[in-house]
């Protein structure tokens, strides 16, 4: 008979006759152990590092699992490593994320609260708590919404004149065919043919699959992008089908971090154009197409993401355009 959570509990290991005294005793060692191997994972850190993340690490890619990892360590495991999963309240919770929305932008307190509810409805699943305290949660007003930019093509075509031909190389197949820097990176000779096979990215040096089951796909590639990738193999050191578009000095494919900090950074910031980053860049992409009235799903297939993201997260509706449409209305309906 043991207490545990102030209850009392017990269990009958087995008979007198049946048991020697040394077999009992190890059957409630394992009893004992079991236990507190259950009571160590009702605190939040041990439940987070025992239970939460060795499953989701099956799940996650290496980029994702880093980026998690990274943001529960420094923002959740402080302040609620050694709570009882079982004492959180709602309140209590909301008031946490609040006091990150004055501090942080939107989508790190977004990603927050999506950790929160996840870690708890898993909890509820375990068994370890009968209701999930984040399940109402929602971020605060006082988050600041990310400032989606795009490019004009008068900004675009400044861009491509202040950069050395590899690096206008690179931005060209961000703006032009809407790859990710991923993407590019990890481009071979082998995947361009026609078209731009893309069925791997590098992130921080680690080849991987990519980003999501959209993202693996054929993206277009215009005709002067084409000929441009093959004045570029002309020059290559290696133009075999394994060898990378962009080596390094060491032939492994080149970081993003160091062509960005070293070599486009510093042009475009003397341009104006700091801010014109490889997000921004493909944000240009699918805005300027949805300009020109291309359909939106061959943006989004030629992107690698859902039509919804397309045009709820990437594609913003200039104000000229707009102002165009609402003229348009306007004609129809005074006639």
């Amino acid at each position: 008979m043991w207490y545990a959570d102030g209850k009392r509990k017990s269990q009958v290991v087995g008979s007198v006759k049946d048991m020697t005294k040394g077999e009992a005793r190890e059957a409630v060692a394992k009893i004992v152990a079991a236990e507190r191997a259950e009571s160590d994972t009702t605190r939040f850190k041990a439940f987070v590092d025992g239970v939460y993340l060795p499953f989701y690490r099956r799940k996650w890619k290496h980029s994702t699992c880093g980026v998690n990892e990274n943001r529960i360590a420094v923002h959740l495991i402080p302040p609620f490593g050694d709570r009882e999963l079982g004492r959180f309240s709602r309140d209590e919770l909301q008031d946490f994320l609040d006091s990150k929305g004055s501090e942080f932008s939107f989508s790190v307190v977004a990603h927050l609260r999506w950790d929160l509810r996840q870690m708890f409805q898993m909890a509820v699943a375990e068994g370890r708590v009968e209701r999930s305290p984040a399940l109402l949660l929602f971020v605060p007003k006082s988050a600041s919404k990310p400032r989606r930019s795009v490019m004009t093509i008068a900004e675009v075509q400044k861009l491509f004149e202040v950069l050395a031909p590899m690096e206008r190389l690179i931005a060209k197949l961000a703006l032009l065919a809407g790859m990710r820097p991923g993407e590019i990176f990890a481009l071979t000779w082998g995947q361009i043919s026609g078209c731009g096979d893309i069925r791997q990215r590098v992130y921080r040096g680690i080849i991987d699959t990519p980003k999501t089951t959209q993202s693996e796909r054929k993206a277009a590639l215009s005709e002067g992008l084409l000929r441009d990738l093959e004045e570029r193999r002309k020059q290559a050191v290696d133009r075999s089908a394994a060898a990378w578009v962009f080596p390094s000095e060491n032939m492994t494919p080149l970081a993003k971090e160091n062509v960005w900090r070293r070599s486009m950074a510093p042009k475009l910031e003397k341009a104006g154009l700091e801010w014109a980053n490889f997000q921004v860049m493909r944000r240009t992409h699918s805005t300027l197409m949805n300009a020109m009235g291309i359909e939106g799903k061959l943006v989004a297939d030629q992107l690698g993401h859902t039509l919804d993201v397309n045009q709820n997260v990437y594609t913003q509706s200039p104000v000229a355009q707009r102002q165009e449409a609402v003229n348009r209305l306007e004609s129809a309906v005074s006639g």
